[in-house]
């Protein structure tokens, strides 16, 4: 027994394990496809931006999409209002390739349809819907997920190439966001906007040149207000100077540098320039060079303001700078000192001159009789300028400095000289005995009036008339008389005129039997030259009685006859 037993503890034991049944590899499968999904939707979606706008307007969470260049970048999930409800916000979901766009320095902005004075926007969200764009910036920047949009498109909203300039003004204008620039009446070149960070003595202005035409402006180049219209009343008549009808309607800016600049090319960006009201200051800024002057004119000096020219014998040389009225202790009395500034450099060959300087320079002129006086350009509006004259015979005249200022001599103005005139003609007038000349004129005319009534004058004019027509009734006598012979003697003067014709056919048979040298030839000869003379004296006679009928009783006339 015990045998049997050990043998059958001896024996082996086989134990069959089970294997794991394949259905199992189902769900396996499922959750690595699964992974692999999640993994490839998450790897596609693109970073998640949050972009704040005071507005919504237009935009609709999983509708409205994030769009460069037409092209879509991403898609609004959602759209809150702040809790401080300032603004609101909007979170997008971006493309990948969107990924590398998304630094500091992108732009964003929503896309509605806009009216503006410079052109239409936006229209093409009337149906599909607004959207919002973005704008990156060539240049990389920093990684960003959080932004601030923009109310208004950005002007430029390409990379043109170009150069941007900051323009520092006293005032704005009608100068907008979109302004155009102009250089030689080309648009070259838009206003980005300006910075309202420090504007306590002046505005920047951002203004934009575009390729090719940023390399035309230098350290010398001049930029003015070239907005609206521009109405001049001066000497030279009325100048009217409008820059284009793109300035009238947005404002606009101009620029323009010397054809032959002395200074490099500007490549910097955000180089400062100063901008200046109109063209004129621009181009007066151009005179580094400005000696300070100031006169003293007798009389009111309305019609003068600030920045009325300055001339030399009709030439500009530069501009008053202000005036005031201050009270004078010396003469104990009021005076008005116009100041002005005179820019050496507008006249010609003045190297030699500069090296004296000025004070001998002015001095020199008005011992020459150098002058400041005031004159009207403009009659209409009573506009005056300065001008500088040289009088004849001027009393002599010393050159002051007060303040730094050179002090010139003046002279009255032409028109108070004018009235000056009057009025001494006034006081000349005033002193005639009007009164006296009167009576003696009165008592004249009531002598007259005595002598016409009187009753000699009277009798004087009857007799006159009677011997009036006396000389009448001789005269139509002497007509009737002398009208017989007058009749007569046209016909005498033809009988006369057949008898020399006739011998004159006689002489010329005698001259052809008897020749040139006979006698007989020179007696007829000075025959036919008596006759002449007598046809001629009876035709005189007979023009003298048909004009001088009276001639027949008084004889010849000693007048109007021509021999």
């Amino acid at each position: 027994m015990s045998q049997a037993a050990d043998a059958d503890s001896s024996q082996a034991r086989v134990t069959v394990r089970q294997r794991p049944s394949a259905i199992w590899l189902v769900p396996l499968v499922a959750v690595l496809i699964a992974a692999w999904l999640v993994w490839t939707t998450l790897s596609s979606r693109g970073p998640l931006i949050t972009i704040t706008f005071e507005s919504a307007e237009g935009l609709q969470a999983g509708q409205s999409q994030v769009k460069y260049k037409d092209v879509v970048m991403g898609t609004v999930q959602s759209v809150t209002v702040a809790p401080d409800l300032t603004h609101v916000t909007v979170i997008a979901r971006m493309t990948p390739e969107a990924e590398p766009l998304l630094n500091e320095r992108a732009k964003f902005w929503v896309v509605r349809p806009r009216l503006s004075a410079g052109a239409i926007s936006g229209l093409e969200t009337l149906l599909s819907g607004s959207y919002i764009a973005i704008l990156p910036s060539a240049e990389k920047g920093r990684a960003q997920r959080s932004f601030t949009g923009l109310e208004d498109p950005p002007v430029l909203q390409t990379t043109v190439p170009g150069h941007t300039f900051l323009l520092k003004a006293t005032r704005i204008g009608s100068i907008s966001a979109g302004s155009p620039l102009f250089f030689r009446g080309l648009t070259v070149g838009e206003v980005l906007g300006w910075d309202v960070a420090d504007m306590a003595e002046s505005v920047t202005i951002h203004a934009f040149v575009r390729a090719p035409y940023d390399r035309y402006v230098h350290e010398e180049t001049r930029f003015w207000n070239a907005s609206g219209i521009s109405l001049q009343f001066g000497g030279d008549g009325v100048r009217l100077r409008i820059e284009s009808l793109r300035a009238v309607l947005l404002g606009g800016i101009a620029f323009e540098t010397p054809s032959r600049p002395t200074s490099p090319r500007v490549t910097a960006q955000d180089a400062v320039f100063p901008l200046f009201a109109d063209e004129a200051a621009a181009e007066g800024a151009g005179y580094s060079r400005r000696i300070q002057g100031v006169a003293y004119f007798p009389g009111a000096v309305d019609g003068l303001a600030k920045g009325a020219p300055v001339t030399l014998r009709g030439i500009r040389i530069g501009e008053v700078t202000g005036l005031s009225l201050e009270y004078d202790r010396a003469s104990d009395s009021l005076r008005v000192p116009v100041h002005f500034e005179i820019e050496p450099e507008r006249i010609a060959d003045s190297a030699e001159a500069a090296g004296r300087g000025p004070l001998a320079n002015l001095t020199r002129l008005v011992g020459q009789g150098l002058r400041a006086q005031l004159q009207t350009t403009n009659l209409l509006t009573g506009q005056k300028s300065i001008a500088f004259t040289f009088v004849a015979d001027a009393p002599p005249a010393e050159v002051k400095i007060e303040n730094g200022a050179f002090v010139v001599p003046t002279v009255p103005d032409q028109i108070a000289g004018i009235v000056e005139a009057a009025q001494g003609l006034i006081g000349k007038l005033e002193k005639v005995p009007f009164d006296r000349i009167g009576e003696n004129i009165n008592a004249t005319l009531a002598g007259t009036s005595t002598l016409v009534n009187s009753e000699a004058l009277r009798q004087t004019l009857i007799s006159l008339q009677g011997t009036v027509g006396a000389a009448q009734t001789f005269m139509k006598g002497l007509d009737s008389a002398a009208a017989p012979a007058l009749q007569r003697l046209p016909g005498i003067a033809a009988g006369l005129q057949e008898s020399v014709t006739r011998l004159n056919r006689l002489m010329l048979g005698i001259d052809t039997g008897y020749g040139e040298n006979s006698r007989i030839y020179r007696n007829i000869d000075r025959l036919l030259a008596q006759l002449n003379d007598t046809a001629q004296a009876v035709r005189v006679l007979s023009d003298i009685l048909a004009r001088h009928p009276e001639a027949i009783l008084r004889g010849r006339p000693d007048v109007g006859v021509t021999k």
